[in-house]
């Protein structure tokens, strides 16, 4: 007969590895939503990663409760110098993307 406690911790790891499998999902497609943002603005993303800097349970529209994680990555306008971003993710769904203030490409010849 299983005990209670060997119930209770395959439940909890269980659980563990539903969680860390849906956010490497969701952080996947935070990941590809920024390359193609980048791609599309002649930005290049460096090292194609993204680092979790918070996560907080919140109440979304419908009123169910959701997890909001901020990730923050570095991308490039001029090969030469690192800007920071920030994604904001609520569950799957994009809640806000910011960039740092950085050269646009083409602008760099005019600046010399």
């Amino acid at each position: 007969m299983l005990s209670l406690s060997l119930i209770f911790w395959s439940t909890v790891v269980i659980a563990f590895v539903a969680f860390w499998w849906q956010s490497d999902k969701i952080k996947l497609f935070a990941i590809n939503h920024i390359t193609h943002y980048c791609r599309a603005r002649n930005l290049q993303l460096l090292d194609q990663t993204m680092v979790l800097k918070g996560l907080w349970p919140v109440r979304s529209k419908e009123g169910s409760l959701q997890l909001r994680r901020r990730y923050q990555f570095e991308f490039t306008s001029t090969g030469e110098i690192r800007n920071k971003g920030i994604i904001e993710m609520m569950g799957r769904r994009i809640n806000g993307l910011q960039l740092e203030a950085h050269i646009m490409p083409g602008e760099q010849d005019e600046l010399q």
